[in-house]
């Protein structure tokens, strides 16, 4: 079932095609978790879960979108629900994350903005809901996360396996005496996966290093100075959408400009192209385009002199 369909849309520059794991009502109640791992409530379910009409929760999202930058007024709705996502690193400028099902958008509220919501309606309303009040026990124990996984029978995948496989498979498959972008960028990638980037089909950084590398190399015709770069077979896990197009034939390139490639990559790619990536994945990052505008300020100009 679609949310109201009135609600707006989110930020452009924050867009992705973000799909659905997994989604059920279970128990009466809407949820489900997205590509990026992110459990969540339908604005029905949250409404079932919350004790508060649904057209309540739609004017809470109103209210939060119109209202974000205002000062926090704690007597308040609002100034609860700032003073709460705040504290806990939600800033976004919609409580939900917009996604496409069956060609209609759909609202997927976030595990810590369902929390707040609940718990507004089981302590702090004017009228104390018995049935948000139920449900924060229970959830308090088992916490909202895991909560969702077990009613949906969703088991999340261990987050370095999208990467471990391809490392597995890209071991010694470099021409003798060149280098490959995918194991040249491996620290980059380690780095966004302890952030919580959950690296799969759609956030492969080697793709996006490689494409900005291939045209830096052409521009400055460095074939010519050392030597020419060579196609080279890879194979994607069988897992990956790529897969369906193996073998791939990527660029390796002659380990004499591996010198050249390390300094551009961290005086060019990290500073300057770097950001505009991350920021296209907001979406996939649980923390949103608050903790993506983080990750990109980790490879700001400033931040890389000072390594």
């Amino acid at each position: 079932m679609a949310n109201n369909p009135s609600l707006p849309a989110s930020p452009k520059q924050y867009t992705l095609d973000l799909g659905i794991e997994v989604e059920k009502s279970v128990g009466g109640v809407e949820m489900g978790v997205l590509e990026n791992g992110m459990p969540y409530l339908t604005q029905t379910g949250l409404a079932t879960m919350s004790g508060a009409a649904r057209s309540t929760i739609f004017e809470i999202t109103q209210e939060w979108s119109e209202n974000i930058d205002q000062p926090i007024n704690p007597k308040t709705r609002l100034g609860f629900f700032q003073d709460y996502l705040f504290r806990n690193g939600y800033a976004e400028p919609e409580l939900f994350v917009e996604i496409t099902k069956n060609g209609s958008p759909h609202y997927a509220y976030p595990d810590i903005v369902c929390m707040a919501i609940i718990e507004y309606y089981a302590f702090d309303a004017q009228r104390k809901n018995p049935t948000a009040l139920e449900n924060y026990r229970r959830l308090a124990r088992f916490g909202i996360q895991n909560f969702i996984f077990e009613a949906l029978g969703y088991d999340p995948e261990d987050k370095w396996k999208w990467f471990n496989d391809r490392v597995s498979i890209l071991q010694n498959s470099e021409p003798a005496d060149h280098f490959i972008v995918f194991k040249e960028t491996t620290g980059l990638v380690v780095d966004l996966i302890n952030a919580d980037l959950r690296v799969n089909s759609k956030t492969i950084p080697d793709i996006s290093v490689g494409i900005a590398w291939g045209k830096y190399w052409t521009a400055n015709s460095f074939d010519q100075k050392y030597g020419n770069r060579v196609k080279f077979e890879h194979n994607f896990p069988s897992y990956y959408p790529q897969a369906d197009s193996n073998p791939q034939t990527p660029w390796a390139y002659p380990d004499a400009a591996l010198p050249v490639f390390r300094k551009w990559f961290k005086e060019v790619y990290l500073p300057t192209k770097f950001p505009k990536y991350i920021l296209s994945k907001a979406k996939v990052l649980p923390g949103g385009g608050r903790e993506a505008e983080r990750l990109a300020n980790l490879y700001s100009p400033k931040a890389i002199k000072g390594k």
